[in-house]
């Protein structure tokens, strides 16, 4: 568990690398947590109290270097601090601990079964999930939580998670015009959070659905009009 001593005159965010330079394996572990990000910013609008973190460094020491999760989401701090943003996410300045970190598992494996968790479980981060890919006979998402100082594999897909008040799982959809699986928030009762890009195709296909409502009731009218004519009767003595 991570532990701040106010004594020491640690670096700021500022003193630290925002970045090692080191790039994505692929195109994945850069968009499933961006979407994620988006969907947050999206039903949390309101809130001020959250930060997703994506390719970000989070530093638990000031002479060791940072590790950076694919995505990680921390509850409890400001979301933002600046106009500057954040450079990278430094522990004893935020003093929250990130409650879930985020890998995307590439072919060219990175630690995230052995360093990464070990380190996330040290550090006190409440729940690790790994989304692999690759895998075909093994599940491709597994959400971690941490009891007693170790992880603790959680059955479900889409699983709950009581601390955060949203549940991760995955799914097939569209994003960015990629159709494929993502991973996705989902609320208590199961059901997906829908994507921004969803949430405009649902709000045109209702604004659809009201024209031609409209225009059904306006056509309807219009027959009216004409069989009262027929009968001899003017609409607008009707009035």
């Amino acid at each position: 568990m991570f532990q701040y001593n106010p004594l020491l005159c640690w670096p700021s965010a500022e003193d630290l690398p925002d970045s090692d330079d080191t790039p994505v394996d692929n195109q994945l572990q850069h968009l499933i947590p961006g979407l994620l990000e988006l969907i947050l910013a999206m039903v949390w609008a309101e809130r001020r109290d959250w930060f997703f973190g994506v390719d970000m460094g989070i530093y638990y020491h000031p002479e060791i270097p940072a590790i950076v999760p694919d995505g990680f989401l921390s509850i409890g701090v400001e979301r933002v601090i600046d106009e500057g943003l954040r450079l990278s996410y430094v522990l004893w300045e935020e003093q929250k601990v990130p409650i879930l970190a985020l890998e995307v598992v590439s072919q060219q494996r990175r630690g995230e079964y052995t360093e990464k968790k070990k380190l996330y479980a040290e550090m006190g981060v409440l729940y690790y999930v790994i989304y692999n890919p690759f895998r075909r006979r093994k599940a491709v998402l597994e959400v971690y939580r941490l009891v007693n100082s170790e992880y603790v594999l959680l059955a479900g897909n889409p699983l709950w998670m009581p601390e955060i008040g949203l549940g991760i799982g995955t799914d097939r959809g569209t994003y960015q015009g990629i159709t494929r699986e993502w991973l996705y928030w989902y609320n208590q009762a199961g059901e997906r959070l829908l994507t921004p890009e969803e949430r405009v195709s649902e709000a045109e296909q209702i604004a659809q659905v009201e024209r031609q409502r409209a225009e059904t009731e306006r056509q309807r009218a219009e027959r009216l009009v004409e069989r009262l004519r027929t009968l001899g009767i003017d609409p607008e003595s009707l009035d």
